[in-house]
């Protein structure tokens, strides 16, 4: 995150297709790629579905992971349209993925500490949400509006607690500029 704010307001998204087609998919899916979840103890109470994920640093190899084939058609466009508006071109994106965290679950608060997060615009998409979702980014309590992007400072401290009756699903990337790829 290059800004000191703890999010940046990007405004409405079309993403209705992306969401439409997560909603259609398998509930095994959801089971498939563990890695966040068994890699990083915060996200133990989520599940998620990677599309594209980095390996390295500062010399980075983006792979596409099984979510991609499902997913890559409906979140290429959504991922376009927001850089289009909000970010300089040729830059690389390092990480896709949709995340569901259900009713009374909750993601500890922390911070992410790769390096390549010093330099990467980190991208929510909230495509499902309640009111009850509690997203407390430093000192900011951010609003559950559905289709409404925003970047997340992730070297703040954040958490995210869903007390509402419903699941919460964000698409989330990580997009880092030409000029930190060089």
């Amino acid at each position: 995150m290059i800004s000191n704010e703890p999010t940046i307001p990007l405004g409405k998204v079309d993403c209705q297709s992306l969401t439409d087609k997560v909603l259609s998919l398998d509930e095994l899916v959801w089971a498939a790629d563990p890695r966040r979840q068994t890699d990083y103890d915060v996200h133990a109470q989520t599940q998620s579905i990677i599309l594209l994920f980095c390996d390295g640093w500062p010399d980075v190899k983006v792979t596409r992971a099984s979510g991609w084939e499902l997913l890559g058609a409906e979140a290429e466009p959504v991922m376009g349209q927001v850089l289009r508006k909000h970010y300089v071109a040729g830059g690389k994106i390092l990480r896709a993925m949709v995340t569901r965290l259900g009713p009374g679950r909750r993601i500890a608060r922390h911070k992410d500490s790769h390096p390549s997060f010093s330099v990467a615009h980190r991208i929510h998409i909230p495509l499902v949400t309640n009111p009850g979702v509690e997203f407390i980014v430093g000192p900011e309590l951010v609003p559950p509006r559905a289709h409404y992007a925003f970047e997340l400072n992730n070297l703040m401290m954040h958490q995210v607690t869903n007390n509402g009756d419903t699941t919460r699903i964000h698409f989330i990337f990580d997009y880092v500029p030409p000029a930190a790829t060089a």
